[in-house]
């Protein structure tokens, strides 16, 4: 699956673009590499993103596709 649809499936960034935006501006990482919006994501890879002053670091649990609200937090773990 592309990173910046996980992030938008996931919840973690509420739109796609919003989310190729900040691998455009190298504030996303993937296993400690630079990522770009079109890197496939696994299952067990560590996501780092930079928000402002903080960082958001997560691993990947699960991948799907159309997930509904209450289970998209199921998709990966907060680091």
């Amino acid at each position: 699956m592309r990173l910046d649809k996980f992030l938008k499936d996931s919840r973690i960034i509420k739109r796609r673009t919003v989310a190729k935006d900040a691998c455009d501006q190298e504030r996303v990482l993937i296993n400690d590499k630079l990522a770009k919006a079109g890197d496939k994501v696994s299952v067990g890879d560590i996501i780092q993103i930079s928000f402002g002053t903080g960082v958001f670091k997560c691993e990947v649990l699960k991948l799907e596709e159309n997930v509904k609200k209450n289970q998209a937090e199921e998709l990966y773990r907060q680091l």
